[in-house]
């Protein structure tokens, strides 16, 4: 198995996207309001569909 390389790149990549993220964040001036926003609707709406599937999971769990 080499997944090991691909792993690497990934991972590297997402450290490579933080950096350009962070630079378009403070370039404007709503930039940084509107990525603290959209993460905010991300964080959110996780959230819910996580609060949901965990729901669904506890019905099937649970007896009546």
């Amino acid at each position: 198995m080499n997944t090991a390389p691909v792993l690497n790149v990934i991972v590297d990549d997402l450290v490579e996207m933080t950096d350009h993220f962070a630079d378009v964040a403070m370039g404007e001036a709503l930039a940084p309001l509107l990525v603290l926003i959209g993460g905010a609707i991300v964080a959110l709406t996780l959230g819910a569909f996580g609060l949901l599937t965990l729901g669904a999971l506890a019905d099937l769990v649970i007896p009546e």
